[in-house]
């Protein structure tokens, strides 16, 4: 009997050992390497849906900068006024870089005086400024960054609130995880410039 209760008692030791072992390597995997994110609301049509599923990169940034076409997820700034105590943060794409210049007006996002092509927005969405952009230029400074949400003509970005710092985005959104049927790697487009 002394045998058997030995037994048990190391057969459950064993399996708190694995679980407490999985939980930490969960957490480290959470808190400094991937998170998943909800895509909330409707700035990001017609190339995400409001439900779908996303996870983050969080090591990209630490190595390197984001780069033009990026998907990042990012604090919401205290202008886009988020209720209080949510948290909440977006998910939009960059299409503005540290020192470049920013302008909205024709239609069109204008980085360093040239139109930005963006084959992924349909042809028959507006492209209008918001405060932040109206009748004026906006100058990047080395840690900031000009996002919009691909749903140009229904997104709070930085048309109307201007840009953001770097120390505030989350990660980069690099896979898409549900629903499984758009299940895939979120690709990043080529720009001329």
């Amino acid at each position: 009997m002394e045998n058997l209760l030995r037994t048990l008692g190391a057969f459950f030791l064993d399996i708190i050992e694995t679980v407490v072992i999985a939980l930490s390597i969960f957490l480290v995997i959470y808190l400094f390497i991937v998170s998943p994110h909800q895509v909330n609301g409707q700035s990001m049509v017609p190339n995400f849906q409001s439900g779908e599923y996303v996870l983050s990169d969080k090591v990209s940034y630490r190595l390197g900068n984001p780069k033009r076409g990026d998907v990042v997820v990012f604090h919401a700034p205290e202008a886009a006024n988020c209720p209080k105590g949510t948290g909440c943060d977006f998910i939009k794409r960059v299409l503005g870089l540290p020192g470049e210049t920013i302008a909205v007006h024709d239609n069109h996002i204008y980085v360093n005086n040239r139109p930005v092509d963006e084959p992924y927005l349909p042809k028959e969405f507006q492209i209008l400024p918001g405060p932040a952009t109206r009748d004026k230029t906006i100058t990047l400074g080395p840690d900031e960054y000009f996002v919009c949400g691909d749903n140009r003509p229904y997104s709070s970005d930085s048309r109307s609130w201007g840009p953001i710092q770097k120390s505030d985005i989350v990660g980069r959104a690099f896979l898409r995880y549900w629903p499984t049927n758009v299940m895939g790697m979120i690709t990043r487009p080529s720009y001329p410039f």
